[in-house]
This record gives C-alpha cells, sequence and structure tokens, in this order.
C-alpha cells in the first residue's frame, strides 16, 4: 500500500514547510516561560523523556499526512522543544564545572548535530529517485527517530523576569536573536534556495538533503573543535564567536553571488533573476559547511558563557536563550517565503555584527569582574 502526498509540491515546499516552522518556533518561544517550572517539578531527566514522546507524536502524524495533523503537531513539537532545550541546558550545567563546561558544550553541540548527518543521508540514499512515501518508509522515519534520554527547588516566573532584565541577558539577546534568524536560513531557507535554483538542474532537490548533510558535517566540527581543542577558557569564546561572524559573512557573500536573488520565493514568479557569478555547486555546498561552522561557533558559546555566569539559575537562563532565539527564528520562517534573498542576508549581517560585538562587551565585563574578585 502506498500513501501518496496529493498537496501541490509548491505549495508544500514553500507555504505549509515555512507555516509550520513558523508555528514551532513561534509556539516553542512562548513556552520557553513555562518551561523552567517544569524541569523543576518533574526534573531534567523525564522533561526529556516526555519532550520526546511529544517529538514521536510529531512524527507519527506523517504516516497518513494531512493539513491539519500537520499544523496540530507543530504546536504539540514545540511545546515539547521548550521543554527539551530547557532540560538539556539545565542537565548540562549540572554535570559540568568551570573547567569542564567548554568541553562539555563542544561534545554536547558535535553529537546533537550527527542527527543532520544521518537523517539525511538516509534520506538522500533511501528516498533518492523516488516520488512517493511507501508506509515502510514512513514506519522506518517514526521508529528510528533519535530519541536521546540522559541518565547519570521550583523556579518561578519572578526569577525568569529577573534574570531577564540583568545587563547580561539584555546584551546577549541580540546574539540570541541573531542565532535564530541564521537558525532558520540555514536550516530552512538555504536548502530551499539550493533546490529552486534552475541552473542546477534536475539534481537540484536532491541537493537540498546534501546541504543539510554538508551543513551538519560544519556543525560536528565545530562542535568537536570548539570542545577537544582549544583550551583557553579565557580568551576562547570571543574568539570563536568573532571566528563564527567572519566565517558566517563569508557565506553571506559567496551565497549573495552564486544564488539567485529570488530563490526564497521562485514559487511567485516564472523565471529567476540572474545572480552574479555562475551558479557552483562547489561554492553552494561549501556555504552549507560554512554555514554550519559558523552556527556552532555562536551555540556553543553562547551555551558557554550561560553555563558560566548562571551556574545556579541555569534552567531559567537557558530558557530565555531558547525563547529569544525561537522567537526570531519563527519570525524569520514566516518572512523568509516574501523577501528576497539580499534583504535576507543584509538583515543577518547587521544582526550579526550588532550579536557579536554585544557578546564582546558581556565577556569583558565577566573578566573584569573576575579580576575584581582576585583582588
Amino acid at each position: 500500500m502506498k500513501i501518496c502526498l496529493k498537496w501541490d509540491i509548491q505549495y508544500l515546499f514553500y507555504i505549509l514547510s515555512f507555516h509550520s516552522l513558523g508555528i514551532i518556533y513561534g509556539v516553542f518561544s512562548f513556552c520557553n516561560v513555562l518551561a523552567p517550572i517544569i524541569v523543576t517539578i518533574i526534573g531534567p531527566q523525564f522533561t526529556m523523556f516526555l519532550s520526546g514522546v511529544l517529538y514521536s507524536g510529531y512524527i507519527a502524524a506523517f504516516i497518513i499526512p494531512s493539513t491539519w495533523s500537520f499544523y496540530f503537531t507543530s504546536v504539540v513539537i514545540g511545546i515539547g522543544a521548550a521543554m527539551l532545550w530547557t532540560a538539556q541546558g539545565h542537565f548540562l550545567v549540572e554535570n559540568s564545572d568551570a573547567s569542564t563546561i567548554n568541553r562539555n558544550t563542544g561534545l554536547f553541540w558535535a553529537l546533537l548535530q550527527c542527527s543532520m548527518l544521518f537523517g539525511n543521508l538516509y534520506v538522500y540514499f533511501d528516498w533518492k529517485g523516488k516520488t512517493e512515501i511507501t508506509v515502510a518508509h514512513q514506519l522506518i522515519v517514526v521508529l528510528f527517530e533519535p530519541i536521546v534520554f540522559f541518565y547519570c527547588v521550583f523556579s518561578p516566573l519572578e526569577t525568569i523576569l529577573e534574570i531577564f532584565k540583568t545587563k547580561t541577558i539584555l546584551l546577549l539577546s541580540f546574539c540570541m536573536a541573531y542565532s535564530g534568524l541564521e537558525l532558520s536560513f540555514y536550516s530552512g531557507v538555504y536548502g530551499t534556495c539550493i533546490g529552486a535554483t534552475t541552473h542546477f538542474g534536475d539534481v537540484a532537490k536532491g541537493l537540498i538533503g546534501i546541504s543539510g548533510i554538508v551543513v551538519g558535517i560544519g556543525e560536528i566540527v565545530g562542535g568537536g573543535l570548539f570542545g577537544l581543542v582549544l583550551k583557553n577558557n579565557r580568551f576562547r569564546r570571543t574568539s570563536v564567536v568573532f571566528l563564527g561572524m567572519v566565517v558566517h559573512f563569508v557565506a553571506f557573500y559567496l551565497i549573495f553571488l552564486n544564488i539567485p536573488d529570488d530563490a526564497p520565493v521562485a514559487f511567485q514568479t516564472s523565471s529567476q533573476h540572474k545572480p552574479y557569478l555562475v551558479p557552483s555547486l562547489s561554492i553552494a555546498l561549501l556555504c552549507s559547511f560554512l554555514l554550519g561552522l559558523g552556527d556552532s561557533c555562536f551555540n556553543t558559546q553562547l551555551y558557554s558563557i550561560l553555563g558560566r555566569v548562571f551556574a545556579e539559575q541555569s534552567a531559567p537562563a537557558f530558557a530565555i536563550f531558547k525563547f529569544i532565539q525561537s522567537m526570531f527564528a519563527a519570525v524569520a520562517f514566516f518572512y523568509s517565503g516574501y523577501i528576497l534573498l539580499t534583504w535576507q542576508l543584509l538583515v543577518m549581517v547587521i544582526m550579526g555584527f550588532t550579536g557579536t560585538l554585544c557578546f564582546f562587551m558581556v565577556e569583558r565585563m565577566q573578566n573584569m569582574s573576575a579580576d575584581i574578585q582576585e583582588y
């Protein structure tokens, strides 16, 4: 028996998918307000287990796909994501100290991003050339969804508000916001742009999966490198964040030259603008790698500095981080199908520079505070 997806392909790719991601990250954002309370009441381990069940419900909805279940489970997984990320951050800080937080954050990020590598490899090789998704393929995805369980008080809303008003969080919020914008770009928009580039011909849609694999490789390399190789805790965070900004800006410039400006909105037009360069697959995949590498720079260091500064209030701090990140990701997913690529890249450049500058200010504040305590 085969279940054919009867939705119009362009409608599915450009409307349903972006709207679903917008719903996921919108719900994710606002549920972060309640996530620390849940983590404190039932504990981080059981919270991660419960969120894994909600994630499974989202995947299971694709066994018999329908529009209503797609949107409904988008809300469900948004709730699960808020609980999962807050619990993970709390559990990570709980089992780390000042000397191991950088290593543990890097390893966590590298292992997390392995899902992008293995998931996209499976889809590329097993679904290659198929126009129909069989029940067998759907069940494989459901049964082998990577749910990781970690084995080894109450945090009221006032605590979250108090932390949110601190100078540290207010400054870091710009970096968190940028991480949300670039999250939506590398995880949804850029792959869509590659798939919509007519110069790549019939293989363009298949390149979406390859791009996701290469992004995952960049994430894994970054997480492993920054977690294991770099040991200078005092200067490490600013150096890595600066590297992330440079890597992303190089990627944005190459994307600007290599990808048609109307690729994100290609479903609205019958023809595409010509980019400055002849679209190159090698440059496109290089940009995928750079996007993943830069993303790992920002996220690992945000985890590291939050775990260091708010070691005693880790759950509310990580909830605020995911709230800001997912809120901006949701906004970006909603507008990404309607704004030309150039303007999307410009917004990220401005936010990336501002976020990096603010991160430097926070790191300087922490260094000055540490020097004062030594005296």
